[in-house]
């Protein structure tokens, strides 16, 4: 059976989703610190399922099939993720002490994460999807529907 969607399809979608939330967050952060503080929760918990996704079900099968474990797309992907994360936890730790006096970390985020993206999005999203075969693409749902 042919998988109805494809893991670019998808995994856009996904950020697209994200964005807006992030988005809202940065809109209420000065007015509504509560309700800044659960969208942030939100964008932050489903950044981190995100990257999950990425870092144990989608880069494995990917090095395995192309040989590229040691270098190659995914190995920045990581490191990018751990800059992404740090940034997440520094907007925490403020928006945690009802500081809204994000914009620094945002920036480095925004930077991080919008290059990041965009790799992902225009060149790995889709090489993952010429690799992988439709059982490893019905796997992928398969696993993160869990």
């Amino acid at each position: 059976m042919m998988p109805d969607k494809s893991v670019k399809d998808f995994m856009e979608a996904d950020h697209d989703r994200l964005d807006s939330i992030y988005k809202e967050f940065k809109e209420k952060k000065h007015s509504e610190i509560e309700k800044a503080k659960k969208l942030f929760a939100e964008f932050r918990e489903g950044l981190e399922r995100h990257i999950v996704w990425e870092e144990e079900i989608l880069f494995p099968v990917f090095e395995e099939k192309t040989g590229m474990k040691v270098q190659g797309p995914t190995v920045v992907m990581r490191m990018e993720h751990e800059q992404i994360k740090s940034c997440l936890e520094r907007i925490l730790e403020k928006i945690s002490n009802n500081d809204p006096a994000t914009e620094e970390i945002e920036k480095e985020l925004e930077m991080v994460l919008g290059a990041h993206n965009e790799k992902e999005e225009s060149i790995l999203y889709p090489w993952i999807d010429q690799t992988f075969n439709d059982q490893e693409v019905e796997a992928f749902f398969s696993e993160i529907s869990r």
